[in-house]
């Protein structure tokens, strides 16, 4: 004969009608939760970090576009080849290093603007590169048929370093850069009043 704790260990575990997991399939559920929301977290920082990026792109924009428009009103005295600055936008501080490269056309400049965040390594990748062009055959907005795209620059004689209206070239001659064109006004026609 079986002793009484035996007989109740043997019907428990011998229950018909009796549902439940097991521990194994307990574990197996947890580990697939897990796995779920660890991937459900990695998505979450990636777009976080996606954010950022694309909020520090957009922030660099603005500065460069502005440091190009800074360089067009000469609010900033145009360098030899290259400046370098600071600022502080968007609550955050910026560097930024502006170079200038000289085109086919004499009386035109390629101008470079770079922008780093102000706690990037002086050797690491700008977060934008922007290209602007500068020059003193632009006529005001709206009259571009009325500027002459032909006419290159003058050639002067005399010698002299970069003062800003002029390059010096390897002959010793200064070549000036003119002025902005004023357009000439079109004549209105008059009706023809003779008689027939």
């Amino acid at each position: 004969m079986t002793p009484p704790r035996a007989r109740t260990w043997r019907r428990a575990g011998k229950r018909a009608g009796a549902r439940g997991f097991t521990l194994v399939e307990v574990l197996v559920a947890l580990m697939v939760v897990a796995l779920g929301l660890t991937a459900l977290m990695l998505a979450v920082s990636g777009t976080a970090t996606a954010s950022g990026i694309l909020r520090d792109k957009a922030i660099a924009e603005w500065i460069g576009l502005n440091r190009i428009i800074e360089v067009r009103l000469n609010l900033q005295k145009l360098g030899t080849n290259t400046d370098k600055g600071e600022l502080d936008f968007a609550n955050r501080h910026w560097r930024y290093d502006t170079q200038y490269f000289d085109t086919e056309i004499p009386t035109m400049r390629r101008v470079v603007v770079r922008v780093w965040p102000g706690s990037a390594a002086e050797k690491a990748s700008p977060v934008g590169e922007f290209v602007g062009f500068l020059s003193t055959s632009l006529g005001s907005p709206g009259n571009s048929n009325t500027v002459d795209w032909t006419t290159g620059s003058l050639p002067v004689t005399t010698g002299g370093g970069r003062n800003g209206q002029g390059q010096q070239n390897q002959g010793g001659t200064t070549t000036v850069l003119p002025g902005p064109t004023q357009p000439t006004p079109t004549p209105t026609p008059t009706p023809n009043t003779s008689p027939k």
